[in-house]
């Protein structure tokens, strides 16, 4: 594909223009998300910024669009060389001619790079923090022929021992700016509480920011939480209801990334792994055929994800728990980002605390690991609405909507009726009682079931009143029960093995032996259902069989043409314009320039092929 005739215009023509005409030109949209047009007109104004946005809430525009107005070169720092190359590939195939100088280029691409960079050529050039610090990009930064206009921050929580994923080589970006102190700077990110945002400012040596704090809202993510029993069963449930689509696994150890991963490429499933343990080929090429839709779904450590674009994962689930919310949060980022139905389940079990734990003994800090690890446990325990809970955290306050579509597992279940636990309360208290408290939940639970597991026969506790007593219930519901029984403060987990311990409210219910109703869920209710999203009104209608041919061919095509360009299919089009393609049916050019997602670059190069498939299906 070449570029080079467009790319002088858009490197150009664009200077001193008004952002909405390039939003539509170059772009192909038709309005700013929230806070985008803020955030870009407080950077053209040379005042700093830094602004926290959602994962997928479009913060790679309040500094692709910018730059195109801006004279001279934006730096954009990045983390990943993936991330560079993904932006780099998207800004080219929008006419945008970028760069990035990493170790993945040769010697001669390098080269070739630096001097397109001096010669004016590059409007936004891509960098690593590490790359940022050495003399020969600080050299050719410092060239006569450059103006650097702008210096952006991606993912700025970095540059925060609070955050969740400190690196010290951030720590060395405020000399960069001391070496261009006119050029305005911008931080991005998607999870910053208030320290973390105080952090970003001082760290980077901002002049008196302007700070934008976007929504954390995603709402197109059905936000879930399950048991974690019977895990492998629960994740291959959710990969069924998501037939077809990727998705992404994130599990705590590469152990289990590779068990895991074995296990459904067994069960057939189109199935990697990726963890720090593969060779750089081995995760380079599996993480291609991941974005590149050759495969399906990627079992990964948190290594994986945060240099990735791609905007149609459609599930995100946590095998373990997440450290903190922070990382929870950017994790499941990475599903809905085109904005389309998506969902999030995250499998909880105290064994995951536990393990966490484990590894505070070797922290700098296992004061502030243990108060993040808090919230994280806060929301995975919620009773209550967890959208609520989660952006709760990030000190945003969020009213459900009655009738919402598109929530989470509590909110989607309605209000659950009250059952009559007086009697299986009753055992459980006592059974817990019976067995000293010297014990857990699932301990309990299989005396309570009549386990002849060795352990409870070496402890006597088959010759006990409680012992096969409850078999009322499945472990599940006991298991259920528990939890309820904390909520309500008639037992108590104490210590690092979370022993359960009967309260003096619990042994006053014992004694009275009042009646006691809770909201047992229905075992129907413990079953991970599809998100469902005002969003899904995009798609066109089910008796629309054209539309639904034309998506089919589109998506053939579009897979063709990305084969040819060595891009991911989502740098030629998302899954959100291929809708909007499919639902208006345009007929010629400019019908084209009023489709989501094609500026002037998209229709004139790929106009023609488009408009065929469209009459032809």
């Amino acid at each position: 594909m070449c570029y080079n005739n467009y790319v002088k215009i858009v490197a150009t023509a664009f200077e001193h223009a008004d952002p909405a005409i390039v939003l539509k030109t170059v772009f192909g949209y038709d309005s700013f998300r929230p806070l985008q047009k803020d955030i870009i007109t407080n950077v053209l104004k040379g005042h700093d910024t830094l602004a926290v946005m959602p994962t997928g809430g479009g913060k790679s525009l309040c500094y692709q669009l910018p730059a195109l107005i801006l004279e001279g070169l934006t730096v954009v720092v990045s983390p990943l060389i993936s991330l560079m190359q993904d932006q780099v590939s998207s800004l080219e195939t929008a006419g945008i001619h970028s760069a990035f100088l990493n170790s993945s280029l040769s010697w001669e691409d390098y080269c070739r790079a630096t001097d397109e960079i001096k010669s004016g050529e590059v409007k936004i050039v891509y960098v690593s923090p590490e790359g940022l610090a050495t003399q020969r990009i600080r050299e050719l930064l410092s060239s006569d022929t450059l103006k650097i206009s702008c210096i952006t921050i991606d993912e700025a929580h970095c540059v925060s021992q609070w955050g969740h994923d400190f690196r010290p080589d951030y720590l060395e970006i405020k000399t960069i700016r001391q070496l261009f102190p006119k050029a305005v700077m911008l931080a991005l990110t998607a999870t910053a509480t208030e320290h973390v945002r105080m952090d970003i400012c001082q760290n980077l040596g901002m002049k008196n920011p302007k700070i934008f704090i976007s929504s954390f809202n995603r709402e197109n993510i059905y936000l879930e939480v399950l048991p974690k029993r019977n895990a492998v069963e629960l994740v291959i449930n959710c990969i069924r209801k998501h037939a077809g689509e990727s998705g992404i696994i994130y599990c705590t150890s590469r152990k289990q990334v590779d068990e895991l991963a074995a296990t459904l490429d067994k069960k057939g499933y189109s199935v990697l792994p990726y963890h720090a343990g593969l060779t750089d080929d081995v995760r380079a090429k599996n993480q291609e055929l991941f974005i590149k839709d050759e495969v399906q779904i990627i079992v990964a450590t948190i290594a994986f994800g945060m240099g990735i674009n791609k905007p149609n994962v459609r599930y995100v689930i946590n095998y373990d728990l997440p450290k903190s919310i922070e990382e929870y949060y950017q994790e499941i980022g990475r599903a809905g980002r085109d904005g389309l139905p998506s969902s999030a389940l995250l499998l909880y079990s105290a064994q995951d605390i536990h393990k966490i734990r484990w590894f505070f003994k070797e922290s700098v800090s296992p004061e502030k690991d243990e108060f993040l690890l808090q919230g994280m446990i806060k929301y995975a325990t919620a009773r209550g609405c967890r959208r609520k809970a989660l952006l709760q955290y990030f000190g945003e306050v969020y009213e459900p909507v009655k009738d919402s579509t598109c929530c989470c597992d509590i909110c989607s279940a309605g209000d659950i009726p009250l059952q009559d636990v007086t009697i299986p309360a009753q055992k459980l208290l006592c059974c817990i009682i019976r067995t000293n408290e010297r014990f857990g939940a699932g301990y309990v639970t299989d005396v309570l079931l009549g386990s002849n597991n060795q352990r409870i026969i070496d402890n006597g506790h088959d010759k006990i009143t409680t012992w096969g007593i409850g078999t009322e219930y499945n472990k599940s519901e006991w298991l259920e029960l528990t939890d309820l029984l904390i909520d309500e403060g008639y037992i108590m987990k104490t210590g690092e093995y979370n022993v359960l311990e009967v309260t003096p409210l619990g042994k006053k219910f014992i004694a009275a032996r009042t009646e006691l109703k809770l909201p047992m869920k229905p075992e129907a209710m413990r079953v991970t259902k599809k998100a469902v999203s005002k969003v899904a009104a995009e798609k066109p209608a089910a008796n629309d069989t054209q539309a639904e041919a034309i998506i089919n061919n589109l998506k053939a095509w579009r897979k063709r043409k990305a084969d040819d360009l060595n891009v991911p299919p989502y740098v030629i089009f998302g899954d959100k314009t291929l809708l909007d393609l499919a639902a208006k049916k345009p007929k010629n050019r400019q019908d084209l320039l009023n489709i989501y997602g094609i500026g002037r670059m998209k229709a004139e190069e790929f106009g023609r092929s488009i408009l065929q498939i469209i009459e032809e299906s």
